[in-house]
């Protein structure tokens, strides 16, 4: 039996019903990208049964959505088993699925309120509205309603065409707490009932509150727009471009508005303004579950409703993409990504995490020959360039990758705070590439522009101190980082290393045991603790730490010199043999997203 992998453990399964009652490549040349790779279903009800449970606990969708869905073929009314099947449908996007299913839970649980809501979705799709409001409040007391009951319900008021009562119950959500979501979807429901001004109003009001959210942003500035103002328009758009810089969203709104073209309303309909209720409880959903196990499958669900009602909803798209990949769910997320409309601001975005993704699927000469058909086609994308850069930067092709950075630090401002990381990046690049020449003056160009900054601290000092220049300010430099970072294994494997250079072995050694503390699985780290141990006459220990980098997959260049020290130990006098100078370990440490 094949099949392949992820999705969600019965605990999380059971947590999400409650959950849910809380809450180009260019133009016409743009390929689809086809990676998925088939699996089988089984005879065996028992081997679906368990394929799934695997595919659940690997969060794979796809495969426990269908080895469910086979499951209940042979137990069809197994109750357990029609509420796993209905969240891995949901989760998977399956709706016809998911809603048969939702029809047999509340045929056993009325009350069963993540049943509900889907169904309640589907009643919208089919705009019969009061339909939707029966399946929202079925079972529920009006006193015990919830922020996503009210909105929703009162969103199928506004398709009844009773705005009157729909805006009546969203006030009623007087918690200052809630002040933000009612102005904001008020404002909305008055948009879709073509009273602009009245909606601007209740947007302002939002936006008093918040004008970080790009939604709320981008809602306010477009009804703005229409009502003529498109000088403030442009304000608001700018003022948030200074929190978040070439936002694509908000880049082809002010180029919109430079045409004088007026910008349609962000939601147009019903069913885009419940789908906005769920979308913003999926995006808030993905943020909240850093560091929580689990909590991106409800994320998913969330989005997944909201692309019900409203599929070509981009932004969606993009956050249910970005959900896949935090599960590590690379082919599930480039199909969605695939997904978003060519016309969309967000498809260049979207291309560039696809090519990413191929690079962190192993697929990284596909991912390259994409990221430069990128650039070709948008000059001016900076977050283009920044991706190329980095993945021609991790696969050690570093002039190349310091070209790709020098192109963004011309389209980015010097007043830029982030351009400290591109220097930095670019100068790792040469400095790989052996132009100290060229790496010196980018280092120190990141430390003027953010000054004890520990990547550049550590990268610099160690620099200096394997080329035997500025001693005194390179050792400053490096026990600096430390300080500031004494917790990266990286940072202090410099220091330690930069005294074995100098032939302090007594407090290289100290320093190296510290850093394996920290990274006891880096090979680089390993290898400098056995060099270190065997200049302090402790060998049988320098040859386990060396037999250890050897297991821990070294670089390709590296390795050799491992299996000759692990064989002949080192020669009397340093420097030579196996200890060649090698790049400040903080090198491992580039993370290659410009921060």
């Amino acid at each position: 039996m094949q099949f392949k992998s992820a999705s969600v453990n019965k605990k999380v399964a059971l947590g999400l019903a409650i959950a849910f009652g809380l809450l180009p490549f260019p133009s016409q040349a743009r390929q689809a990208v086809e990676i998925s790779a088939p699996f089988e279903v089984g005879e065996s009800p028992a081997g679906n049964y368990l394929s799934a449970r695997v595919a659940e606990a690997e969060h794979d969708t796809l495969a426990a959505s269908t080895f469910l869905r086979e499951s209940l073929r042979s137990d069809p009314n197994n109750s357990e088993l029609i509420q796993r099947a209905f969240v891995a449908a949901l989760a998977n996007g399956d709706m016809p699925d998911a809603f048969a299913l939702a029809q047999k839970l509340v045929a056993r649980d009325s009350h069963n309120s993540s049943a509900r809501l889907t169904l309640a979705v589907r009643d919208f799709k089919a705009k019969s509205f009061a339909a939707a409001r029966n399946q929202l409040n079925a079972g529920v007391a009006v006193a015990q309603r919830d922020l996503t009951t009210i909105l929703l319900t009162a969103w199928s008021y506004v398709g009844s065409g009773e705005t009157k009562k729909a805006l009546a119950l969203v006030d009623t959500m007087s918690d200052p707490s809630f002040a933000v979501f009612r102005d904001f979807h008020a404002g909305l429901m008055l948009d879709v009932a073509g009273r602009t001004q009245e909606a601007g109003a209740r947007l302002k009001a939002a936006y008093a509150g918040d004008q970080t959210t790009l939604r709320l942003v981008d809602a306010y500035a477009r009804n703005l727009s229409r009502q003529g103002k498109t000088d403030e328009a442009k304000e608001v758009y700018l003022a948030f471009a200074k929190v978040q810089p070439r936002n694509p969203i908000v880049l082809a709104a002010l180029a919109d508005l430079a045409t004088g073209k007026k910008l349609e309303p962000m939601v147009k309909n019903v069913n885009a303004g419940a789908a906005e209720v769920l979308y913003g409880l999926g995006a808030y959903g993905l943020g909240a579950a850093a560091g929580r196990q689990g909590d991106e499958i409800a994320a998913i669900v969330f989005l997944r409703l909201a692309l019900a009602l409203a599929p070509d909803n981009a932004l969606a798209l993009d956050t249910l993409g970005e959900a896949y990949t935090k599960i590590k769910q690379y082919e599930s997320a480039i199909e969605i990504y695939d997904e978003v409309p060519d016309a969309s601001p967000l498809r260049v975005t979207t291309d560039v995490r696809i090519a990413l993704l191929l690079d962190a699927m192993g697929k990284s000469d596909e991912s390259i020959k994409r990221l430069r058909e990128i650039v070709a086609e948008n000059p001016q994308n900076v977050d283009a360039f920044s991706a190329l850069a980095d993945v021609l930067r991790t696969h050690k092709q570093f002039v190349e990758s310091a070209d790709a950075y020098t192109h963004v630090l011309a389209l980015t401002s010097p007043t830029e705070k982030s351009r400290w990381a591109i220097y930095y990046f670019r100068g790792v690049d040469y400095e790989r590439a052996k132009l100290w020449d060229k790496a010196e003056p980018d280092l120190q160009k990141a430390l003027e522009l953010y000054p004890e900054q520990p990547l550049v601290l550590n990268y610099l000092g160690y620099s200096w101190v394997d080329q035997g220049l500025h001693l005194d300010e390179a050792f400053k430099m490096l026990r600096r980082a430390v300080e500031l970072q004494p917790e990266d294994g990286y940072i202090v494997d410099s220091l330690g290393w930069a005294h074995y250079k100098l032939g302090h072995f007594d407090e290289s050694l100290r320093l190296l045991e510290r850093a394996i503390e920290l990274k006891p699985g880096d090979p680089v780290i390993n290898d400098h603790l056995g060099d270190a141990y065997w200049r302090v006459g402790r060998k049988l220990d320098a040859k386990f730490q060396w037999n250890h980098a050897r297991d821990l997959n070294p670089e390709k260049e590296d390795l050799p010199k491992i299996l000759d020290k692990i064989e002949n130990g080192l020669p009397d006098s340093p420097g030579q043999a196996g200890e060649a100078p090698t790049p400040p370990p903080a090198a491992h440490n580039v993370t290659g997203n410009g921060g």
